[in-house]
């Protein structure tokens, strides 16, 4: 340990590099060259800049790992589009349109007020007289169709002949027989106002739609369906003209279906403009996702799941909250603000110098605009699966616009420093990735079987063990990971959601009865649930919730302690006083202590820390003092 220390000016380059994250200016090498040397004073001092606590944020964003960029799914079926032709409403495509329209990127009628749907009648030869605008409880029906591209071919009808402005007209001049007439759609082509006749008839390269060669007539002799009449058990045998009625899934009322080959679309109104628009009062929305409701309101069932999508009864709800702008900004917003809010947090910690170990127990909340409005107003709930970390409106109400400006507030009871943070949940997506970050980060520690562990042969009926706990050969990791993970068991895998026992009960009557049905989507909350056995203990549990399946007495406890219980136990260990010693000692000095290393200064600076009352600052000014620091490395 005799080596050279290195001169003034070098160490204080260093310093400012480890501390600021740049070199001194003149100024500040004058100024301590007139000392002659860098006093406990001068660090304290560049330990209370702003540079300093911005430093320590990427410090702490790499060993959070903070960036949840990947970890959010989302393909763009929740975000309103701005279309471009007619009254250019906002409307959700992609695969939201099929089950509310009848074809994966279908809109709404852009040219029709759905309130007014009888001021226009664009296939007048196939709509009623009088068309339903809504239903009797207020939910919109189709006010025009289009057959679909996906079964038909649509042959234009007036290209050579202009005069052929309507169907009717087509049939008249010959152009297409009689018997066709209920098969002729008026179409719009691109952003024409004016629509066009075209004969839609099943296409011919497809070998399901080709093999409809029976035409099905009515009594004027006019096909009203063609019918494959070999076709095989399952397989689409039959097509019928498109109307503007709905079929209902499974005859229940409120469960719409469009028809099958038909772009059956509803018009459009004015409403509120959306949460997130920022100049004008009012937009134009397609008539199903303006709908604000809670619920359907034939079958009751919520619209705050994934099946709002799928139900026309629903909608995007208030100011548009269950669904996201379409530029995609608001989506990147809140990744910016989820990834932001630990950093946010553990500056609070360390600003106030703190006990370090709050960063991982206290109930401290921030949020920015960005975070207040997601948990006050419910925003986007099927993308953005992240239960408020307190009564919405407990909240602080903090401007949208407001990115940068964070408040703090108190969290529930359940709260447990940045270890409950979406960033996180969403990172590390299931209870063994959160205690395998946890071990790496905050215990120094990871797993691995230990040496010469043996796994027993495949045909070895431990290795069917569903209990990863006691299965031979994982056991050697899993029967510490498993128990450990249960503190996170009243936290969803791969969201953010908190499962509040009034909500969600260790066992579910609901659930149970579904699984013991064999309805093992029974509906959301139920995902939660053990549905299906897989072994004799599985079988004795189904409506249990999942994470408390192979739990002993003794590790039910964790569920409801939950990471703030983990932290309290590993505090007893001392294993996060060294980890923390570690991790700035690598940090500081760019590599691990040496065993000699260890043996001069791993005690000492674990005590000093301890003394300090975990003071994260006393901690790096320590490791800065050493004279291992100080030397040529």
């Amino acid at each position: 340990m005799s080596r050279s220390q290195v001169s003034l000016e070098r160490r204080l380059r260093q310093v400012y590099l480890d501390l600021l994250g740049r070199p001194p200016n003149l100024a500040e090498y004058q100024f301590i060259q007139s000392k002659g040397e860098i006093l406990e004073e001068d660090l304290k001092e560049l330990m209370g800049r702003d540079e300093f606590f911005g430093r320590l944020k990427g410090y702490h964003r790499a060993l959070l790992r903070a960036n949840i960029s990947t970890s959010i799914f989302a393909n763009g079926d929740t975000r309103l589009q701005v279309s471009t032709d007619g009254l250019r409403p906002l409307e959700i495509r992609g695969n939201p349109a099929r089950p509310l329209r009848g074809r994966n990127g279908a809109g709404c009628d852009h040219f029709i007020e759905q309130d007014n749907c009888n001021t226009q009648r664009e296939d007048a030869h196939a709509e009623p007289t009088t068309k339903i605008c809504r239903d009797a409880l207020g939910v919109p029906m189709p006010v025009s169709f289009d057959y679909s591209t996906d079964n038909y071919t649509c042959t234009r009808l007036d290209t050579a002949n202009p005069a052929i402005v309507d169907c009717p007209t087509a049939v008249t001049l010959g152009v297409i027989p009689d018997k066709h007439l209920y098969f002729c759609d008026m179409r719009r082509i691109g952003t024409m106002g004016t629509p066009s006749p075209h004969l839609c008839l099943p296409q011919a390269g497809n070998p399901i739609t080709a093999a409809m060669t029976e035409e099905v007539l009515d009594a004027n002799s006019r096909v009203v369906a063609f019918r494959n009449p070999s076709a095989p058990s399952g397989q689409l045998a039959r097509l019928d003209r498109c109307t503007l009625d709905l079929t209902l899934t499974g005859g229940v009322r409120g469960r719409y279906a469009t028809q099958t080959g038909c772009v059956q679309k509803e018009g459009v109104v004015t409403v509120a403009a959306p949460f997130w628009e920022t100049t004008a009062q009012t937009v134009t929305m397609c008539a199903i996702e303006a709908q604000a409701r809670e619920v359907n309101p034939w079958t009751m069932e919520s619209c705050e799941t994934t099946r709002f999508l799928s139900d026309r009864a629903c909608g995007c709800g208030v100011g548009g909250r269950r669904c996201e702008s379409g530029s995609g900004a608001i989506h990147n917003a809140r990744i910016a603000a989820m990834n932001e809010e630990p950093l946010q947090l553990v500056d609070t910690v360390l600003r106030r110098d703190e006990d370090y170990f709050n960063i991982l127990t206290t109930r401290r909340g921030v949020v920015n605009g960005t975070l207040s409005q997601l948990y006050r107003n419910t925003q986007s709930p099927t993308v953005w699966q992240a239960t408020s970390p307190t009564q919405p409106s407990l909240v602080p109400d903090v401007p949208m616009t407001s990115t940068t400006t964070w408040v703090e507030y108190t969290r529930d009871e359940q709260a447990a420093g940045v270890l409950t943070t979406p960033a996180w949940l969403y990172r590390f997506p299931t209870q063994r990735s959160r205690v395998n970050q946890f071990w790496q980060a905050f215990l120094c520690k990871s797993f691995s079987p230990p040496a010469g562990a043996l796994v027993p042969p495949p045909e070895d009926s431990c290795n069917r063990d569903n209990n990863l706990a006691t299965r031979c050969g994982c056991s050697y990791c899993h029967a510490t990971i498993e128990p450990v993970g249960a503190h996170w068991g009243r936290f969803g895998e791969r969201n953010a959601q908190y499962l509040d026992p009034t909500m969600f009960p260790k066992v579910s009557a609901k659930c149970r009865d579904c699984a013991l049905a064999g309805n093992t989507t029974c509906d959301n909350e139920c995902g939660n649930y053990v549905m299906q056995a897989f072994d004799g203990e599985g079988a004795t549990s189904l409506g249990l919730l999942r994470t408390y399946l192979y739990r002993t007495a003794d590790e039910e406890p964790n569920i409801v302690g939950g990471p703030r219980l983990l932290v309290e136990r590993t505090m007893q260990t001392g294993d996060l006083e060294k980890c923390a010693v570690k991790n700035v000692w690598n940090h500081l000095l760019g590599r691990p202590m040496t065993t000699e290393e260890e043996r001069l200064y791993m005690n000492e600076l674990v005590d000093q820390f301890a003394m300090s009352n975990h003071s994260f600052k006393h901690l790096m000014l320590r490791v800065v003092s050493t004279d291992a620091y100080r030397r040529v490395d």
